[in-house]
């Protein structure tokens, strides 16, 4: 299988201490693969690098066979690597529609010369809504962002990455402070996400994450501890010592 996405060697230092040490890794084509590990793991540091937040002390991340670790953030939007953030950066007095085409408008590079809301443009309209409606919040379309429940602003929020059209999504967290009954809500929507668009998610939830993924990483202390099927991390006891443990047991 060809990676869509890979980094060689990647390290990041802050002074003398190593957050991201020597990390291979490779995300398929159409994967569905998370990454895990106990906090202060490297993982947010290891995604900054992967969206060019931040730049790595050395190695190499590689999009489509093509050398991004320079490129800056936009750049690699435009060549199709998406994500959600873990703190939520939604224009929350706008609706969820406008949000939405708001993110279809820059794709297709018409953002700047709107004036009036993006979602008064038929094509981005339409295609905003075919996004909400395959996601299941088409019927909250109107409403404004701040006055939905959490877990449908998260869903939002993967609207708009879907909006850019990326080839790989990753998803920071996309269950973090939601409800157990709308964290099954985005395992759902997870599920119909397009089959060709590879997704990364970085989760707490074993549950999710033991449901939606078909390989999984175990990141700690900035190195790559194992990586495997979800039966293979839920049987190493390595990774039960290091973080799955007794908060973290799985059905």
């Amino acid at each position: 299988m060809s990676a869509i996405l890979e980094t060689r060697a990647l390290c990041k230092s802050f002074g003398a201490l190593t957050v991201a040490d020597n990390i291979g890794f490779r995300l398929e084509a159409g994967a569905r693969h998370a990454l895990i590990g106990p906090n202060g793991a490297g993982k947010t540091t290891f995604i900054n690098m992967l969206t060019g937040r931040l730049a790595p002390t050395s190695g190499q991340v590689v999009l489509g066979g093509e050398d991004i670790t320079r490129l800056a953030q936009s750049a690699r939007v435009k060549r199709g690597l998406g994500r959600t953030f873990q703190i939520n950066t939604l224009f929350r007095s706008l609706s969820v529609l406008d949000n939405v085409a708001l993110g279809i408008a820059e794709r297709r590079g018409v953002a700047g010369r709107m004036w009036r809301p993006a979602s008064g443009y038929r094509a981005v309209r339409d295609e905003a809504m075919a996004f909400l409606e395959s996601l299941g919040i088409a019927a909250d379309a109107d409403a404004r962002v701040l006055d939905l429940p959490y877990g449908k602003q998260r869903l939002v929020e993967i609207a708009i990455a879907l909006g850019l059209k990326p080839r790989v999504l990753l998803l920071d967290e996309p269950a973090a402070g939601v409800p157990k009954v709308e964290s099954e809500l985005i395992l759902e929507v997870l599920g119909r996400l397009p089959a060709d668009i590879a997704i990364l998610i970085i989760e707490h939830d074993m549950e999710l994450v033991f449901r939606f993924a078909k390989r999984i990483t175990v990141l700690v202390q900035g190195q790559v501890l194992v990586e495997g099927t979800p039966d293979e991390i839920g049987a190493d006891r390595r990774v039960h010592e290091v973080y799955l443990g007794e908060g973290h047991a799985h059905a």
